[in-house]
């Protein structure tokens, strides 16, 4: 299910739990978490001695998941001999987009898609099948975001807390945080591409209470979805980022009588205390939007359409 935004159309990412491709049990509980998305990872969670015999196993990770109705990423290796195997390893129908980390400038996002261009020709797939994910974790990366948004096959970019810490030389807190994730928001609206992330480390699930309040706030800055590396955070995201019941009638109240107001003549329309013009309900629009396209999201792994629960 996807929904449009500027001049691309774009999945609904709100939850992307990154799953060890190589450990079964987390393999095979995956498709159970409600998810929007399974972020297969070839990077951090895999030893080095372990990289060769995990990337074998993608593309038999992804099919089977593929085939319970869930959508799958895979998070590959920065460093080039490693991103070229990871990549000739993922890219098939499964696999929606890889997510890449330690992007620095754009020219690595074309060079990426050259290599996408051959792989899927080669395996008779669509051109620009694969999409990508593109993460900011160094200083030179943060200098070049909107130039990352808006390269070819982007469909989403993120702020990696803690690498982005360390090339900064500061504490990944709140407080360093903020700016980098506003530029992050800023650059993936004006290329139209995904915001993805919060003002916090991925790392942080412990506190389930003060990571609500985390994403709560990251929806009010603009993002739609964000990573996650434990299930327990699954609930959380998928309900943040999808408007709520009172939302969704609030705005529904607003199209209606602004909509009325059109047909008597008028422009701006009073409702409740408040006027409404054209920005206002555009926003009212964009809630509805969204919301029509999460409630098409929950799809029980029987193959029968059930309601939405966020």
């Amino acid at each position: 299910m996807t929904q449009a935004f500027a001049t691309k159309t774009l999945p609904i990412w709100r939850s992307m739990l990154f799953v060890p491709v190589n450990n079964e049990r987390f393999l095979a509980s995956a498709p159970k978490r409600g998810a929007d998305v399974i972020q297969l990872d070839l990077e951090d969670s895999i030893p080095p001695d372990q990289k060769v015999e995990a990337r074998g196993m993608v593309r038999a990770a992804a099919a089977r998941l593929a085939a319970e109705g869930v959508q799958v990423v895979v998070r590959i290796n920065r460093p080039w001999r490693q991103a070229i195997a990871d990549i000739e390893s993922s890219v098939c129908a499964e696999v929606m987009a890889l997510t890449l980390p330690k992007v620095p400038d754009a020219s690595h996002i074309r060079a990426v898609g050259e290599i996408l261009d051959e792989l899927e020709f080669e395996r008779g797939l669509p051109r620009g099948h694969t999409g990508l994910v593109a993460m900011i974790e160094t200083a030179d990366g943060l200098g070049e975001m909107r130039a990352i948004a808006g390269a070819p096959r982007v469909l989403g970019i993120t702020v990696g807390a803690e690498d982005l810490a360390v090339s900064m030389g500061m504490v990944p807190d709140a407080r360093s945080l903020y700016v980098p994730n506003v530029m992050a928001v800023a650059a993936a609206r004006a290329a139209g591409c995904l915001p993805i992330g919060y003002v916090g480390s991925v790392a942080d699930y412990t506190d389930l209470d003060q990571y609500r309040r985390v994403i709560q706030e990251a929806r009010r800055l603009g993002f739609e979805g964000g990573f996650c590396i434990h299930p327990d955070q699954v609930a959380i995201l998928n309900e943040a980022f999808a408007p709520s019941a009172q939302e969704v009638q609030d705005a529904e109240e607003v199209v209606a009588a602004f909509e009325a107001g059109l047909r008597e003549g008028r422009g701006a329309v009073r409702h409740k205390g408040r006027m409404l013009d054209l920005p206002v309900v555009d926003q009212s629009r964009a809630v509805l939007t969204r919301h029509r396209a999460i409630s098409g999201l929950a799809v029980d792994r029987g193959g029968t359409r059930s309601p939405d629960k966020a």
